[in-house]
């Protein structure tokens, strides 16, 4: 499965050379994978709320290919690669009219209110597969 969530560049997401500050990256995928995860219909404040689960960023690793610029009109496509019961991994690229510009792979922890490994339950976990 690849989800695809377009974004522009806008003024406030650049840095003093115009371009997009690296930072934002980060941004733009973390919005990507809450409207993936909204789209494979899972309310996450409700699964705080009921279970006590929420997706923590365990690890990221990221590739700055080519900047982005004010009024770009970018696309993330986020590929989940491995889901498990307490891990998931990600790819998430941005794209600017078909040509890659950041690359990020990406690992979720499943976890609890107090910081605890917490399981996904079947049914849940079944959607990212």
């Amino acid at each position: 499965m690849t989800h695809h969530w377009p974004i522009r560049v806008y003024y406030e997401d650049t840095d003093l050379a115009g371009i997009v500050y690296y930072a934002n990256y980060l941004k733009f995928i973390e919005r990507a994978r809450s409207e993936m995860v909204r789209d494979l219909g899972i309310d996450q404040a409700a699964l705080k709320a009921t279970q006590d689960i929420v997706f923590a960023v365990r690890r990221v690793e990221a590739d700055y290919r080519a900047p982005a610029k004010f009024d770009d009109e970018l696309v993330v496509e986020t590929k989940i690669l491995r889901a498990s019961p307490v891990r998931l991994e990600l790819s998430q690229d941005v794209m600017r009219a078909g040509t890659l510009i950041f690359a990020a792979k990406v690992t979720l922890a499943t976890i609890n209110g107090q910081g605890g490994v917490a399981k996904l339950p079947p049914e849940m976990l079944s959607k990212f597969c």
